[in-house]
């Protein structure tokens, strides 16, 4: 057994355990219980909560805070909308099956509610820091928070502590830059060498890619959250649309099979089709821990991006906050799922064929095989929306690593922060050549995405049930009564 073999087994098998029943009851049951507390928030204020996107209001930058709450749902969106999205939900249907989005769907409908709360608290409960910027997220509601002051400062060092970790192995970082760089060295090798979807790129394909994508993002984080804030207002909508587009054609293409498309997808979440390498609980577990590996609803995240935000009022943050579930997971998500499987490149997984298969493909070169089957430039097309979701995660995932660090060490570690994080990315960038031909390698990068994200999102569930009557008390006072 090689290095990457065993790495493979050791990180699937302690992210079977992480992400057993324990943590899926936990994320869900935490949703359930915020959408119970606070009466259906997510249903019964949708549409308020859309409209507070596109109000003047949330556009303005006066008030305390860095940036605007629109700037803010962009920064906290920037790091959601990512690789997650295209390359998380091919991963997620490549191990656990067809019906693995399921999952994600019912997680992420529930979510709502918990990103609501995140997005409430991480407003209401945060600081200024010592160089005059607003620091707010989990680390600051659990310790300002909850009653008991020792309780609260332990689970703040531990989401701070797990949250500089996750950002430099794991969500943030090495996933994004691995499939960031794989898609486009990908399309670069099938347009410069008329290689196959299968064939390795050449080993320095993968050095130069990441050594661009490390200066784009080092040119943006060094500026902060104001140049952060200011780059993903303008982009990441641009990029949400240019992805739903293209991907609307290739649905478009196959519209007929719609209905069976997502009949096979729910027989398939419930275990009513057989499958040789995957089932119900595959599906469950790759579902719910890829849908918080997308959405982060739950990981606290979004709490640390409204905390920067230049509002008075913490409800409207957390309706705010709440879209981003919606935008991620019901909208782009689903847009991945119907192309993968109406052009049915599902049947090319491990799911399907079997771990054995030699064939086999994952991550993200699963969506570029769907793209392909309809759009002569379908892979191209993927390799750019990789590259411009991967680079606004990167982006929005350094701010949150540095607030993280910036709780634990002051500002004086900010900066080594920024270059470390940097360093890491390219590290992430290069895996795929350094691992060999055996494409089931990258479930690395993904498996320790999803255990980064585990860590984290413990301490933070914990403190929002603790916060869950503090949070439905003051929305029932501000928006329900």
């Amino acid at each position: 057994m090689n290095f990457f073999d065993w790495l493979l087994e050791i990180t699937t098998h302690l992210n079977d355990i992480m992400w057993g029943t324990p943590m899926i009851i936990l994320l869900v049951g935490t949703g359930i219980f915020l959408t119970i507390a606070t009466r259906g928030l997510q249903f019964t204020h949708f549409w308020h909560s859309l409209k507070l996107i596109f109000s003047k209001e949330s556009r303005s930058e006066t008030g305390k805070g860095d940036i605007s709450p629109f700037a803010a749902l962009m920064t906290a969106l920037a790091a959601t909308v990512g690789n997650g999205n295209i390359a998380g939900v091919a991963t997620a249907i490549a191990i656990g099956g067809p019906g693995a989005p399921v999952w994600m769907w019912l997680a992420g409908i529930m979510g709502m509610a918990t990103k609501y709360a995140e997005g409430f608290l991480g407003v209401h409960f945060r600081e200024i820091a010592p160089n005059g910027t607003m620091a707010g997220g989990p680390m600051y509601y659990v310790k300002n928070g909850l009653k008991n002051k020792k309780i609260g400062r332990f689970l703040g060092a531990a989401f701070a502590v797990c949250g500089v970790i996750a950002c430099l192995i794991g969500t943030g970082n090495m996933a994004q830059s691995n499939s960031m760089t794989a898609s486009l060295a990908n399309s670069l090798n099938q347009a410069i060498n008329n290689a196959t979807t299968a064939d390795q790129a050449p080993a320095y394909f993968y050095y130069l890619i990441g050594a661009a994508i490390a200066i784009l993002v080092g040119m943006v984080i060094i500026g902060g959250i104001k140049k952060i804030g200011h780059v993903s207002e303008k982009l990441v909508p641009a990029m949400i649309f240019f992805y739903i587009f293209f991907a609307l054609i290739v649905i478009g293409a196959n519209i007929t099979q719609i209905p069976d498309a997502f009949i096979l997808i729910f027989k398939s979440a419930f275990g009513f089709q057989p499958l040789v390498g995957a089932s119900m609980g595959l599906a469950i577990q790759n579902g719910v821990s890829r849908g918080l590996l997308s959405n982060e609803a739950g990981l606290g995240s979004a709490a640390i991006a409204q905390g920067a935000s230049a509002s008075e009022e913490p409800t409207k943050n957390g309706l705010i906050a709440m879209t981003g579930v919606f935008i991620d997971t019901i909208l782009v998500n689903t847009m991945t799922t119907l192309t993968i499987v109406l052009t049915f490149a599902y049947e090319h997984t491990q799911a399907w064929q079997g771990a054995d298969a030699t064939n086999n493909i994952t991550s993200i070169l699963v969506t570029q095989k769907a793209f392909d089957t309809v759009i002569p430039f379908g892979g191209a097309i993927i390799a750019l929306a990789s590259f411009l979701f991967g680079y606004t995660t990167l982006i929005g995932w350094s701010y949150y690593g540095e607030k993280c660090i910036e709780y634990l060490g002051g500002n004086k570690v900010i900066m080594p922060f920024r270059y470390t994080f940097i360093a890491f990315l390219f590290f992430g960038a290069i895996l795929t050549p350094l691992a060999g031909t055996n494409f089931n390698y990258l479930n690395i990068v993904w498996n320790l995405g999803n255990i980064g994200n585990a860590f984290m999102a413990a301490p933070n569930l914990i403190g929002l049930i603790f916060l869950t009557g503090f949070v439905a008390r003051y929305t029932r006072e501000k928006l329900q009564n």
